[in-house]
């Protein structure tokens, strides 16, 4: 039988952590984008590897879509939205972050809980990319069975990617304006 446990962040634990990714954007500035990758995917390793928890697994997995959407050429995530990805996975290359990850059971609680804050903050850049990804998906297929498609397929990948980058740009505007001037509660940088 599971347990769930809920965690309530109060402001002051969201500052806590606003200023953690602070830090961890500012050590990321002396690392190449390459590096910081490398670390988030060495991270997802060793918690394949089995050395997490289910539920922190399940949280840490998430980050996946984040370097999917880095190393997809197809995708070419303009470099305003791909450095807010970057930014946020610099906390996870920190090597001496908030829980050292080698204390078990907890070491990766920290990560988790970073996750699920940087899936909140770039929701509508992993929304759209996992939208592109099924469309890609849907018109390789469908674009298959017709042998004579005189749109190529760069072109119906441009005017899709297109279209999504202004809906991820967009939404995000949007969500600033309803919450004024001020930062969202959730934003991390």
């Amino acid at each position: 039988m599971g347990l769930r446990i809920t965690i309530d962040l109060e402001d002051s634990d969201l500052d806590h952590f606003r200023l953690i990714m602070k830090e961890a954007s500012k050590a990321a500035g002396r690392a190449s984008e390459d590096d910081i990758i490398a670390s988030a995917e060495s991270l997802l390793g060793q918690v394949r590897q089995g050395k997490a928890p289910t539920y922190i697994q399940e949280r840490l997995e998430k980050l996946r879509v984040l370097t999917d959407m880095l190393h997809d050429s197809e995708w070419q995530l303009p470099e305003e939205e791909k450095g807010r990805v970057i930014n946020a996975l610099a906390y996870f290359a920190e090597p001496e972050d908030l829980i050292p990850d080698h204390i078990p059971g907890l070491g990766f609680l920290d990560d988790a809980i970073m996750v699920e804050l940087v899936v909140r903050e770039l929701r509508h850049e992993i929304e759209a990319y996992q939208d592109f990804c099924e469309f890609r998906v849907r018109e390789e297929v469908r674009r298959g069975r017709k042998n004579e498609d005189p749109v190529t397929r760069e072109e119906w990948l441009r005017s899709r990617r297109r279209e999504l980058h202004s809906r991820m740009r967009r939404r995000r505007r949007s969500e600033r304006k309803r919450g004024g001037s001020r930062r969202s509660p959730l934003s991390l940088f």
